[in-house]
């Protein structure tokens, strides 16, 4: 797996990301996070970190196929889904303010399953050739 930066460099982004820096501070530009910076983010700087998601969807296809396959029977295979659930909660435990309602609402059982196989889903289908355009749609409407 490259890492964002690798990636950026990759994909001839390296004009607007031009190093990992300025990748960490876009990270933190998301109010959900502990470490959040209020920064107006650029839409060129917006359409890279896209560009990039939708590059690291294509790559993780396989394993996300296992984990939405594994949410359907979960007997047969709940070991990779309860793996994935398990990771997911302790990454927005460590990253994201934890006192935020919709990050509460990320860590409510109820209420995360949905999220995370909508997101799934939606990571999935941006293999595609439009897959920048569905990836922009859906984090409009989150």
């Amino acid at each position: 797996m490259q890492s964002f930066y690798a990636l950026s460099n990759r994909l001839n982004l390296s004009n607007i990301l031009p190093n990992k820096i300025t990748i960490w501070k876009l990270r933190n530009n998301n109010p959900l996070r502990k470490s959040y910076i209020n920064n107006n983010i650029k839409s060129q700087e917006y359409d890279a970190l896209i560009k990039i998601t939708v590059e690291m969807s294509k790559y993780l296809y396989p394993y996300i196929r296992e984990i939405l396959q594994s949410k359907e029977d979960p007997k047969k295979n709940s070991v990779i889904w309860n793996d994935f659930h398990k990771r997911f909660i302790e990454l927005i435990n460590e990253r994201f303010n934890i006192n935020s309602m919709k990050v509460k609402k990320l860590l409510t059982k109820s209420e995360n399953d949905e999220i995370i196989i909508k997101s799934l889903l939606t990571l999935s289908l941006c293999i595609s050739n439009e897959g920048s355009e569905k990836l922009k749609h859906f984090l409009f409407n989150f």
